[in-house]
């Protein structure tokens, strides 16, 4: 897989990433017996398929993820130091820390650097390649983050820092109270979700040498299989529309309907880095052919005139 810096730092990483969430079983459902060997197995895949960039955070799974990922790195020998790995930071789930603390969003300085000691402690390595703000606190003091990025940075805890789910006004309030670039912006994006091709966010990114992260690049797996639109949906058609569309382009190149999703991301000039969240090691393989998939002009907008359900204006 071709290899690319992640934004201004010196992180050279694949163009993909390995999204961790599901190692230890599907979110709300309990884990099953066998998810540690499950998960380390598409760990060890991903690795052996190219992938160097690994997206965790300290919620997926309760951190059950980041315990897993950290067992799969004392399974390889060596695999530390070929590897980035990512986590993120600041959901605070009900509960915690106590009864009637309700689900909330934390960036408060102490907190950010209590979670990141936290991810190495159960990940049991030193330092984080990436740190991300999971999602934009309402209450964020932007001069209080920097602040505990500085000390992570300082204290050799993390080595760079980013944001998820921040629009374009909230990146650039954080940018400027940080002494140092803010590298990755991880977003939804895919065939199935395209706001950030409209409000502004992708051009910002590119604009500023950002890296935009999309995370569920296949719309949950909805972009795979055939027969994907969902019969009760409002918009059944357009995505029936959009799954035809996908299955004649991966039929006319050979490939799955999952590589053109991804290739379709790919292709995008602000350097989209698609974070694959299977755990089946067959489409963790297969997701790499989108690497070597160069669409042409003409099918890119094919498919987002799939996607929109109308021709462009």
């Amino acid at each position: 897989m071709q290899q690319v810096l992640l934004g201004k730092s010196k992180l050279r990483v694949s163009r993909m990433g390995y999204g961790c969430w599901r190692l230890a079983g599907s979110e709300g459902q309990p884990p099953p017996a066998d998810a540690e060997a499950v998960g380390i197995r598409a760990v060890l895949a991903a690795v052996d398929a190219g992938y160097t960039l690994f997206d965790l955070a300290d919620i997926y799974g309760g951190g059950r993820c980041e315990e897993i990922f950290g067992s799969a790195l004392r399974q390889r020998p060596g695999l530390r130091n070929q590897i980035v790995v990512a986590s993120k930071c600041g959901i605070r789930k009900g509960g915690a820390p106590g009864t009637g603390s309700p689900y909330r969003y934390d960036s408060s300085g102490d907190y950010i650097v209590e979670s990141v000691e936290g991810s190495l402690r159960r990940l049991g390595i030193e330092t984080l390649d990436l740190l991300m703000i999971h999602r934009p606190d309402y209450l964020m003091n932007p001069g209080e983050v920097a602040g505990a990025f500085a000390r992570l940075r300082d204290a050799g805890k993390v080595r760079e820092f980013g944001v998820s789910n921040f629009r374009p006004t909230q990146w650039r309030m954080l940018q400027r109270a940080c002494p140092f670039p803010l590298v990755v912006n991880q977003i939804e994006i895919s065939l199935r979700r395209l706001d950030a091709l409209e409000d502004g966010t992708l051009d910002d990114l590119m604009a500023e040498g950002v890296i935009p992260m999309a995370w569920s690049p296949l719309a949950r797996g909805a972009l795979v299989d055939a027969g994907g639109a969902e019969l009760d949906s409002p918009d059944v058609a357009r995505r029936a529309a959009l799954g035809d569309c996908l299955g004649d382009i991966a039929r006319a190149r050979g490939v799955s309907r999952a590589a053109v999703a991804l290739g379709w991301l790919l292709q995008h000039p602000a350097g989209i880095i698609p974070v694959i969240g299977s755990v089946r090691p067959e489409r963790i393989q297969d997701a790499i052919t989108a690497d070597s998939l160069p669409l042409s002009r003409e099918e890119w907008y094919r498919l987002i005139a799939a996607a929109r359900g109308a021709r462009l204006p």
